[in-house]
């Protein structure tokens, strides 16, 4: 535990933007109000001066030595709110850099701390700036690496090519399904995911549920004749279920929602191997589904053990090409850097095994110690990679996808990712997936049904944002779902008022 001591007395929320800089520097820190041993003690100033010009001024002393940054921009003009934004950003440069001095650490993402870098590039194109211009505002307001601020840049010519209308999307939606059912749950996850079981009758009395939701989504959906960007599948696995039960769900969701002929992708996450079967993938081929994830995270045996997916890299690669040669045309797979005890040979040995394959899309994640998360909860247990180690895995992994024809599709990070890293899709050309763009990048609503699911409103007009989620756990979410259509119908009324009839 790092402790800092600043100088001066601040809110709780800058509190917190302090503290999230601070931990791309040390495992854990502390903000505290008087001085202990080994606390660093940090002197942060920002005034205007007489040209309008706010100045930052940071001095940082550890051990007896003084680091010191500065940092300065034009005072923007609006409300308080941009003022407050404008701030911010400049006690975050200074910050930043001084921690960076004593440390030897840089960052190249920055100071940006939010899982979505991506809607920043998009946002300064959108206000007129080019290219080349929108990466030199991430350099020099954001203080991004050249190499980061490329990659945005890259990343966002594919999306506008897979999605041109990418920026009008907001009088459409997009529908998220949870299923929040898995064989095991894995030691990194928090995703709302059970373990399947029939005894207690909850998958039964789960699935009445979510058939009602769709059914009511659909009825308003219709109402406004809405069109459907995407439809997505998520858990949990929603093949944990049983291939009979698969199929009445697609049913209910051809017969409820409009215009499906017109959806332009429709994905079920099939990540677990152990939950593929020639059944459910004639249930998916029955209704035209041809995109689906069948996820190894990694081709070790050891690790998948450790992490808790019991099933083996032997059974991956055969679910694989049952999948591929029964028919299924579109195959993500996902591959974890940082996953426990490996290092570059294990992610060399995946990136190998993959070749093989040639999945049409590949996401490289990087592991994160989410707060819920088994693994989280017992650190000790689990060693994982160095910094170093994961950034030249994740160098590998940039390098294996370009000379096996991927192109970078989408991009997101989250807190305490091992090495301040991200997680990028890649994919062949023209095999992206629609619905990670668009909910990584918020460009329209998204309706979340099902357990765990979360819905994000987004006001055609203004572009605010509201979340709402669905419950968890399956018995909270069997009580109250009625409750659960009603809220999210009353939001949906709000940013999609009826047209007024004739």
């Amino acid at each position: 535990m790092q402790k800092i001591v600043l100088n001066d007395k601040f809110e709780q929320d800058w509190i917190r933007m302090f503290t999230h800089l601070a931990n791309l520097f040390f495992e854990q820190s502390q903000i505290i109000p008087d001085v202990e041993e080994g606390a660093i003690q940090v002197d942060l100033s920002v005034n205007r001066n007489a040209d309008g010009l706010l100045v930052g001024k940071a001095i940082l002393t550890q051990d007896g030595l003084d680091y010191a940054a500065t940092f300065s921009e034009m005072e923007e003009d609006g409300d308080d709110i941009v003022k407050t934004r404008q701030l911010k950003r400049v006690y975050s440069h200074i910050l930043l850099e001084v921690l960076e001095q004593a440390t030897g650490m840089q960052q190249s993402w920055g100071i940006l701390t939010g899982i979505r870098p991506m809607k920043l590039y998009h946002k300064y194109r959108r206000e007129g700036h080019s290219s080349e211009e929108a990466q030199q505002i991430l350099m020099e307001r954001h203080r991004l690496s050249s190499e980061k601020s490329a990659l945005l840049a890259k990343i966002a010519k594919v999306q506008l090519q897979i999605v041109p209308d990418l920026y009008e999307l907001k009088n459409e939606v997009s529908i998220y399904i949870g299923i929040p059912f898995c064989p095991t749950k894995c030691a990194y996850c928090t995703f709302p995911a059970y373990a399947i079981h029939r005894k207690s009758g909850r998958v039964e009395n789960f699935l009445d549920g979510l058939h009602e939701e769709i059914r009511e989504m659909g009825k308003w959906l219709t109402e406004r004749d809405m069109a459907i960007t995407t439809i997505y599948f998520g858990g949990g696995t929603p093949t944990s279920i049983e291939a009979k039960e698969m199929d009445g769900l697609y049913e209910t969701m051809y017969a409820s929602f409009p215009n499906m002929e017109n959806v332009r992708e429709v994905t079920v996450e099939a990540g677990r191997p152990d939950t593929i079967t020639p059944a459910k993938i004639d249930v998916l081929k029955k209704w035209g589904i041809d995109r689906i994830s069948v996820n190894p995270q990694s081709y070790t045996d050891e690790t998948l053990k450790a992490i808790g997916r019991h099933h083996t890299v032997q059974e991956t690669v055969d679910k694989f090409w049952l999948s591929r040669n029964m028919g299924m045309k579109n195959i993500n797979m996902d591959l974890i850097i940082g996953l426990p005890n490996e290092g570059i040979d294990e992610f060399k040995h995946s990136l190998a095994e993959t070749e093989k394959m040639q999945p049409e899309s590949l996401t490289v994640h990087t592991l994160s110690f989410k707060r819920a998360s088994e693994m989280t909860r017992n650190k000790d247990k689990y060693k994982v990679a160095d910094r170093e180690t994961v950034e030249q895995m994740m160098k590998l992994g940039e390098e294996w996808n370009a000379a096996n024809g991927y192109e970078p599709y989408y991009l997101y990070r989250q807190k305490n990712i091992l090495g301040n890293l991200e997680n990028v899709g890649y994919s062949k050309p023209g095999e992206e997936s629609i619905y990670n763009i668009v909910i990584m990048e918020e460009v329209q609503t998204i309706i979340g049904v099902g357990c765990g699911a979360s819905s994000k409103f987004i006001d055609p007009g203004t572009g605010k944002i509201t979340q709402f989620y669905n419950p968890k756990d399956p018995a909270a979410y069997i009580l109250t779902y009625d409750e659960s259509i009603e809220k999210k119908l009353a939001h949906l009324n709000t940013i999609f008022p009826a047209p007024l009839t004739k």
